[in-house]
């Protein structure tokens, strides 16, 4: 049975919300935002509200295992929303690319924030930008998406597969072992390490994943006074956007097994403002990259736009390049290793899953839900 608790007080009294939060720093920091701006806007209305953070594990953060053999679709964001169901929290906190496209019983996608720059951001040593990575540089990342795009840019780089939090990332770099890593610029920017970037690839070079940059905030659909507590979060322009690239998403029935990105962006055009949606779908090396794009007016529902796109990718032959297969095994890149052998495997002290399993080439893969935080 689900519980509902009651936030009934009276005029100018404060009420308490419970957020339900991953515990990584990551996750942690994203629910400390959304908890202060929940806060920020209560003092405007006679409801005043205090958020405290609740801390819960999930599959995906202590498992060593591969995500498909957890489940997949949904790894991160399965024990929060048991949790919600429960009445254990009142609202969730999730990296928005980490949440599943289709619905969830019982539940609401209250209020979608402002994005953050939905940008991936390369790390290399000595300030380095992709073109001047030297010819054979080491490139970390755990993402198809990102190995695509950087191998068609560059195919002479050679693209490791790697897993862990973002300092266990960013001291790959910082000791040696690798020369870049990428991760998404709003994650460090909410880390506080945005500076440690050394070039912010636009959508040119590489397409983030779709909902990248946003956070997604549910609460039970049946607790009225939660869900009227984040409607003033929620950012009109953002929810449209992200809707549409997820739109894409689940139309292509992919996941982030899939090298597939996109991005939905607000403009001007002739006709008056427009909504533009662009996405890639590709091979991980980089081999085969299908570019398109589909624009609307911006007052539009976004949803069709991503199922127009979805089309011409799948009539232009996308069909084979996200389609599921099975998952090959995940080798981390632990700090014990020797800077010359970076693919062998070892457990590191902090490698909990906080992305989709890294890419190993010529091994099959399993569609799943999202990147994770990274």
């Amino acid at each position: 049975m689900t519980t509902t608790t009651s936030h009934r007080a009276d005029p100018g009294a404060t009420t308490t919300l419970r957020l339900g939060t991953r515990r990584s720093a990551l996750a942690v920091a994203q629910s400390r935002l959304t908890a202060a701006e929940i806060e920020a806007t209560s003092l405007l209305t006679d409801r005043p509200m205090r958020v405290e953070l609740v801390e819960i594990t999930t599959a995906g953060d202590v498992s060593p295992d591969s995500l498909a053999s957890l489940g997949g679709a949904g790894v991160f964001v399965s024990a929060l929303r048991e949790a919600l169901l429960a009445g254990r929290v009142d609202l969730a906190v999730h990296s928005l690319k980490d949440l599943p496209t289709g619905p969830a019983p019982g539940l609401e996608l209250a209020a979608v924030p402002e994005r953050e720059d939905p940008r991936d951001a390369l790390v290399a040593r000595d300030g380095l930008r992709v073109a001047e990575l030297p010819p054979g540089a080491l490139v970390g990342t755990g993402s198809p998406r990102r190995a695509c795009q950087l191998q068609a840019a560059r195919p002479d780089l050679k693209i490791v597969d790697i897993r862990g939090n973002v300092d266990t990332r960013l001291a790959m770099v910082a000791e040696g072992r690798l020369d870049a890593v990428v991760l998404a610029l709003s994650g460090l920017r909410r880390l506080g390490r945005g500076s440690v970037a050394t070039e912010l690839l636009g959508p040119e070079i590489m397409l983030p994943a779709p909902g990248q940059g946003a956070l997604a905030v549910e609460c039970r659909e049946s607790d009225a006074g939660v869900l009227a507590a984040l409607t003033p979060l929620d950012h009109g322009p953002t929810r449209a956007a992200v809707f549409a690239e997820r739109s894409l998403l689940a139309a292509l029935e992919a996941g982030c097994s899939a090298p597939l990105g996109a991005l939905a962006e607000f403009g001007d055009a002739p006709g008056g403002p427009v909504l533009g949606l662009r996405g890639v779908a590709g091979s991980v090396d980089g081999t085969v990259v299908l570019r398109r794009e589909v624009v609307a007016a911006a007052g539009e529902d976004p949803v069709p736009l991503g199922r127009r796109l979805a089309a011409d990718l799948l009539g232009s032959g996308a069909a084979d390049l996200v389609a599921p297969v099975a998952q090959a095994p995940v080798i981390p890149l632990a700090s014990d290793i020797p800077a010359a052998d970076v693919s062998a495997p070892g457990p590191a002290p902090d490698s909990v899953v906080e992305t989709c399993p890294p890419v190993v080439p010529d091994r099959p893969r399993t569609s799943q839900a999202g990147e994770g935080e990274q």
